[in-house]
């Protein structure tokens, strides 16, 4: 029970973060997207080996860098944490944060499958159903503009696998993070030395209160990210899917009501149909708690 509590208060307070996190990346707006991501990575890795050393864990990180099956996997989520950061930046200078909110709306459904897909969690009813609107809703936005809502798909299939697989690594938060950015690390480097060569890299030339907020990516990245992993390392798949569209709604309010992106009926319609599947997932979800509880109460007192 404290394992599954402190689960959920890791979970509370990543999506929080996550819902809030535009704000930062506005800030930094005059920066282009891709130097955004390189401090993303430098500096959360500073951190994070800052972290790794005050807990007396560097052993530990060299032995999980060992792990031939370990270097694989996390190979995997570095990849795939690498495009969701980048896609999200992007979308946000571009002004195209409800389509990325959207994304992260249709995650929780997505997670669901997985699970069922791959960790053999079953798949009832509503759940089901809440797949099928969610589905419904991809093809009418899809029908209506003439192109996917591509954003939206990546970022969902991004960090749904990225969650998934970080499942599959025995490792902290932390160190997962600290071995993911430390693989990203060199290319990072060595994009941002390239762009100060051709006298394009904005970190030192365009004032200290750039430069501060870039330096402060590590913070606003790392750590709800490490609170997402210690999340994902305690709870299933399928309440972690429950809890990550608290996320979404802080951006999907940001977009329309902070920065004005346009809200048609067309958004309507798709927004709704998700909104309804994750009312059914929400419902589903809460009705299977209670009718655990009873028998988990019954096992015990026997």
């Amino acid at each position: 029970m404290e394992r599954q509590r402190s689960g959920v208060i890791y979970g509370l307070a990543a999506f929080g973060a996550w819902g809030l996190l535009p704000l930062y990346f506005k800030a930094v707006g005059s920066v282009p997207p891709l130097e955004v991501l390189a401090h993303r990575v430098v500096w959360s890795l500073v951190l994070l080996l800052i972290l790794t050393a005050a807990r007396g864990r560097l052993r530990e990180f060299r032995r999980l860098l060992r792990d031939a099956r370990t270097q694989l996997t996390l190979v995997c989520t570095t990849g795939l944490i690498a495009v969701n950061w980048g896609l999200f930046i992007w979308a946000i200078a571009n002004a195209r944060l409800l389509e990325a909110s959207l994304g992260y709306f249709i995650n929780p459904l997505f997670s669901v499958l997985l699970g069922f897909v791959f960790l053999r969690e079953r798949l009832r009813p509503l759940q089901t159903a809440a797949v099928i609107l969610a589905t419904i809703s991809i093809v009418w936005l899809t029908t209506s503009y003439g192109r996917p809502p591509w954003i939206s798909l990546v970022l969902a299939v991004s960090f749904g696998f990225y969650g998934l697989l970080r499942k599959r690594v025995d490792a902290t938060g932390v160190q997962g993070l600290t071995a993911e950015t430390l693989m990203l690390s060199p290319v990072a480097v060595a994009w941002m030395i390239w762009r100060q060569d051709r006298g394009e890299l904005h970190f030192l030339h365009a004032g200290g209160g750039i430069d501060m907020l870039l330096v402060s990516a590590g913070v606003v990245t790392a750590l709800p990210l490490v609170w997402f992993a210690e999340s994902a390392r305690r709870l299933r798949l399928a309440t972690i899917g429950f809890m990550q569209y608290l996320a979404p709604t802080g951006q999907f309010l940001l977009a329309v009501l902070a920065f004005g992106e346009p809200f048609t009926r067309t958004h309507a319609v798709g927004f709704g149909l998700i909104w309804i599947a994750l009312a059914l997932y929400t419902y589903d979800t809460l009705h299977g708690m209670r009718r655990a509880a009873p028998a988990s109460t019954g096992r015990t007192r026997t």
